[in-house]
């Protein structure tokens, strides 16, 4: 029966072409668009991940529900200890202690005094052990674009648009000014060893790298850390075992009533990642629903067309003595082999798009200038197991109900009258 089926679809190509075309047009605007939004959302939590949540992470609950003035006056205490219990509890997962803080960046002139300021942002993490995972993580190596990096406390890295903006260079010294973890002013004086580049518009625009040791001594946090961030050690992100890792913790401290108790949180429990996955889902599956409705729509009128021209081989085929209920599914047969090869065609297109999406991306700097989500500037698709058949499910639906609804005038053709109609 296919066959036979392939064989009519070859001989009269009129059948197959324009379904074809429109069924493997739908089917690549699928799949470009299912990899470029998996790309988008997988770097986000990339980025996400690396400069800020990690995959899973531990602050004190005060500290949680403050996380967006970064209060270093709730930060954990005793942080090497808990660390290393951290460490030999949960041994699949790389735990580093972070602080994150904020201030002014003074820049002095050649007679001390302040030429410019500019408000600052600052990571504190370990730099000077030179196969630290720190630097690993957030590929420091890769992104220093002048300088060196720290070989000494009191050095620091800056972020190349915020030294061009300050008109400062590596060599110079520039003067911290914020407060310790106490509360009191601080004024520290630092020295820039180099420059780096992320590639992410909002670390990029005020940022500044210290070493660990050194933001302990300037914000007065001895022994003390705003978070300690985990890593699993392959860097993949599994949502459920990240999960059960932090309800197992969480529930040895649930009895506590103390606000600086730790409490771990997985990446997708911070900065709304979890609301943003659903959305992002909900959204894939809403486009795909109107490409399909879509589709149907539009193979719907294609296949009346084709009824039209071959009103006259139907009904030579039921005066002929053929069930209606064959010719009918015979049809959609016809249909389901034209969406197959369609939606194959369209999958590969489309596959193709997406692969040069994926090694080259696309340069969006312009439009991230004044985006404060951490998502990277050059934004790329990615190729998922799921992108080699998402584009079936659109391409084979729409043409088999397309012609499903255009089939049903078959049922409307009288019989008797049919020899009269060949007459006409």
């Amino acid at each position: 029966m296919i066959r036979f089926l392939l064989k009519g679809i070859i001989r009269d190509r009129s059948r197959s072409f324009f379904p074809g075309i429109i069924v493997s047009t739908g089917v690549f605007i699928t799949v470009v668009m299912y990899c470029w939004v998996q790309g988008i959302f997988n770097d986000m939590f990339s980025v996400t991940a690396r400069f800020q949540t990690g995959h899973v992470k531990v602050v004190t609950r005060a500290y949680h529900e403050e996380e967006k003035r970064l209060p270093n006056d709730l930060a954990l205490l005793q942080s090497d200890s808990l660390s290393a219990a951290l460490q030999q509890q949960y041994p699949q997962i790389i735990w580093k202690e972070r602080i994150r803080f904020a201030g002014l960046l003074d820049v002095p002139d050649e007679n001390g005094e302040t030429r410019v300021q500019g408000p600052v942002f600052g990571m504190a993490l370990n730099l000077l052990t030179r196969d630290a995972f720190d630097r690993k993580i957030l590929d420091l190596e890769m992104t220093l674009t002048a300088g060196h990096m720290p070989d000494n406390t009191g050095e620091i890295l800056i972020t190349e648009q915020f030294a061009g903006r300050l008109n400062i260079q590596p060599g110079d010294t520039v003067t911290f000014m914020g407060m310790t973890m106490y509360g009191s002013m601080v004024m520290q004086n630092l020295r820039i060893s180099g420059t780096v580049k992320f590639g992410i518009s909002t670390m990029d625009r005020s940022t500044i790298i210290v070493d660990i040791e050194t933001a302990r001594e300037m914000l007065d946090m001895q022994n003390a850390a705003g978070e300690i961030v985990g890593f699993f050690r392959d860097f993949i992100y599994r949502n459920e075992t990240a999960a059960d890792l932090a309800g197992e913790f969480n529930r040895n401290y649930s009895h506590s009533g103390d606000e600086f108790a730790p409490t771990m949180l997985t990446l997708v429990d911070q900065g709304g990642l979890r609301e943003i996955m659903s959305y992002t889902r909900t959204m894939m599956a809403v486009m795909i629903v109107i490409f399909m409705f879509i589709l149907s729509v539009i193979l719907w009128n294609t296949g009346l067309i084709g009824g039209i021209r071959r009103y006259r081989e139907i009904g030579i085929r039921l005066a002929m003595g053929e069930p209606k209920d064959k010719l009918y599914f015979t049809m959609i047969g016809e249909a389901a082999l034209i969406g197959l090869f369609g939606s194959a065609i369209g999958t590969v297109l489309g596959l193709l798009v997406a692969w040069y999406l994926q090694r080259y991306g696309v340069d969006l700097t312009g439009v991230m200038k004044n985006v404060n989500v951490l998502l990277a500037n050059k934004l790329r698709a990615q190729i998922t197991p799921v992108s080699y058949f998402v584009g079936f499910i659109p391409g084979m639906f729409a043409i088999i109900l397309g012609t499903a609804l255009s089939g049903l005038g078959i049922y409307k053709r009288s019989t008797a009258s049919l020899f009269k109609e060949f007459e006409e």
